[in-house]
């Protein structure tokens, strides 16, 4: 019985050196690949973010000139709000400091 076990550990040592010299071969392997040099890598960059462009659903003029719109109302109305809480603050303190505009 003890000469099963300890030739099933052999045999497993065997197994795991032959693992890890395979292991250390594809490692071996993989350091000695160049990388492409910086314009294939470029190229490479470039040609993919022509792809991702390609995907990208774009508004239409309409749907621009709605958005412009809207953009340029909450601009004006936010201004106007503003404006409204800065005269009315500095009326605030006028009647409590005496504080003219000029």
């Amino acid at each position: 019985m003890a000469d099963t076990k300890s030739e099933a550990k052999k045999a497993s040592a065997k197994g795991d050196a032959k693992k890890a010299d395979a292991k250390k071969a594809v490692a071996k392997k993989n350091a000695n690949k160049k990388k492409p040099n910086v314009f294939q890598r470029l190229w490479k960059y470039l040609v993919a973010c022509k792809g991702e462009l390609k995907k990208i659903t774009w508004p239409t003029p309409k749907q621009t000139t709605k958005n412009f719109g809207i953009v340029i109302a909450v601009i004006i109305i936010m201004g106007l709000i503003i404006y409204g809480l800065d005269r009315g603050l500095f009326a605030l303190l006028d009647l409590i400091m005496g504080v003219k505009a000029a």
